[in-house]
């Protein structure tokens, strides 16, 4: 699964990406749940659908739907993947229908172990393979981000206990617009070893 962009971050390349162990038996929400989480949704206030372009309909949470329409949309709490997907096929998800977060998906022509693979056999969907950066869905780069306020500097030393490197490289990014990379120079006193 890759996911094409969405909201601030506009159309993103390279895409990130996930790759999902999911039984037949799983139905579509609880395959919603693990891809938000796969791609850090932390703010899941938001509705979200499955489009299967091939068979014309939309899976989403009928709950939140004022309006179905019985002939197209099903009902994504009770209907499983296998009911619906079979390998190879091709589908999209969307999550936020404002800011449209779109993801290409595909079903994988072979199947896996779960246990050989994963070491488990997972309850629900599960990410074991991933790349990429995830964009922050309201585009801020650090906390307190309001859009305007200048980068902080960065840290003169790591948090921890002291026995980490100086950092030597920052690299600054904000996805689908710009990446900015360079080398930390440092200060050399009396006091440091040359």
């Amino acid at each position: 699964m890759e996911l094409f962009g969405g909201g601030m971050a506009g159309d993103l390349w390279p895409r990130p990406g996930r790759v999902f162990a999911v039984s037949p038996q799983h139905t579509f929400h609880t395959f919603a749940e693990a891809i938000d989480d796969a791609f850090a949704r932390w703010d899941r206030s938001h509705l979200h659908i499955f489009e299967l372009w091939e068979l014309g309909k939309t899976v989403t949470e009928m709950r939140f739907w004022d309006d179905p329409a019985p002939e197209k949309d099903v009902d994504a709490d009770t209907v499983t993947i296998g009911e619906l997907l079979k390998p190879g096929d091709q589908f999209g998800y969307i999550f936020d229908l404002g800011d449209r977060w779109k993801h290409q998906c595909v079903i994988a022509d072979q199947d896996i172990d779960p246990v050989e693979t994963l070491g488990i056999l997972p309850a629900k969907p599960l990410p074991y393979w991933g790349w990429g950066t995830i964009p922050d869905p309201y585009g801020r780069l650090f906390d307190g981000d309001d859009g305007e306020s200048p980068f902080p500097d960065p840290p003169k030393r790591w948090p921890w206990d002291g026995n980490a490197p100086d950092a030597e490289i920052i690299t600054e990014h904000s996805p689908g617009q710009w990446t900015r990379t360079y080398a930390l120079t440092r200060d050399l006193t009396d006091d440091d070893p040359e």
